[in-house]
């Protein structure tokens, strides 16, 4: 099990803090405790928690339920775990709902250019010229059928999936319902960034969350929002990028062209009711761009921050409660 830290704070000692190692980095849950809760194990169910999602959903891990769905052959029903099947049944309907800028059948593209379990070994990417040929990738939901009833998935295709845009917010939507069912009722809980609220602070203030810059060289808050009952994630091209011929690649894959994101998008950020969804669509909407994207986001009636490259410049476009966002630096 990861290791993880709890301590309490010495005013109120209702205020109680987890922390552990998870999907490659950290999760943390900040929670108000009512008496005789017993900490321990609450700390120790966190940790199971996260750590079932990365065990049946991980394309690190070789037994995950994921990479044994990955390695089958089509035409045959595969079994997998409750959550697996929900969540591959959500990313299809996002991915529907999207137009395919959303895709989770884009895993051998992701390791090709050295974003995966594999390609990270890699010691060059594919040249860029490879990208200029590459076409559109079939909608997931047309390589993959899930028996959400049953717990199975059965491919019908040939296809790689890949749940990092989706996964950790579903990480920590389950971080919450493990605090929910022990009957807590104001908590933060929250994996690399991607975070989700319930309630009030005791004060009756809201959680506040930073929003983080996107500067390639080190990690600064541009702002900070405040959060009660709903999830917020960001997808960027600033923490994970390769430079291939000069030029500055993301490891999101855009599904329209089968090639990565280059350039244009610098961020884009989603409150949404589940972290889960604000996770892919987070992700969506960076593959959508700054013209179809905050389109799609006011049509939808998305909460969505979009952070544009324009040279060295970065410009702002706010759909939701961040309508009043937009500027430009």
């Amino acid at each position: 099990m990861s290791r993880t830290s709890t301590n309490r704070s010495d005013t109120a000692l209702e205020l109680c803090r987890v922390s552990g190692a998870t999907m490659g980095t950290r999760y943390t849950a900040a929670y108000y405790a009512p008496p005789g809760m017993d900490e321990a194990v609450l700390a120790e169910r966190l940790a199971l928690a996260v750590g079932a999602v990365d065990a049946q959903m991980s394309n690190w891990k070789a037994d995950s339920d994921l990479s044994r769905l990955n390695r089958a052959a089509p035409g045959g029903w595969v079994p997998v775990s409750r959550n697996l099947a929900t969540l591959l049944a959500r990313a299809l309907k996002i991915g529907s709902d999207t137009h395919n800028a959303f895709n989770i059948g884009v895993g051998d593209l992701v390791d090709r250019w050295g974003f995966g379990p594999s390609g990270a070994q890699c010691v060059s990417h594919p040249d860029l010229g490879e990208a200029a040929g590459a076409s559109p990738r079939q909608p997931a939901g047309e390589l993959i059928e899930v028996d959400e009833r049953l717990c199975r998935v059965r491919k019908l295709g040939p296809v790689a999936l890949d749940l990092c845009g989706i996964a950790k917010g579903f990480g920590v939507d389950e971080l919450g319902r493990v605090l929910s069912e022990h009957g807590i009722e104001s908590w933060l809980v929250g994996i690399d960034g991607e975070m989700r609220a319930r309630g009030n602070k005791p004060d009756g203030g809201p959680w506040a969350i930073a929003l983080e810059a996107p500067d390639y060289e080190r990690r600064a808050a541009m702002g900070v929002i405040e959060l009660a009952d709903a999830a917020i994630a960001t997808s960027g091209d600033y923490r994970r990028w390769a430079d291939v011929g000069g030029a500055r690649i993301s490891h999101t894959m855009d599904p329209r062209t089968g090639a990565p994101l280059a350039g244009g998008m610098a961020s884009v950020t989603v409150v949404a009711k589940t972290c889960a969804d604000a996770d892919a669509y987070a992700t969506a909407l960076m593959v959508l761009g700054a013209q179809a994207g905050p389109d799609y986001a006011r049509q939808r009636g998305l909460d969505v921050l979009f952070i544009v490259r324009d040279g060295e410049a970065l410009r702002t476009i706010g759909t939701g409660c961040f309508a009043g966002e937009a500027s430009s630096s």
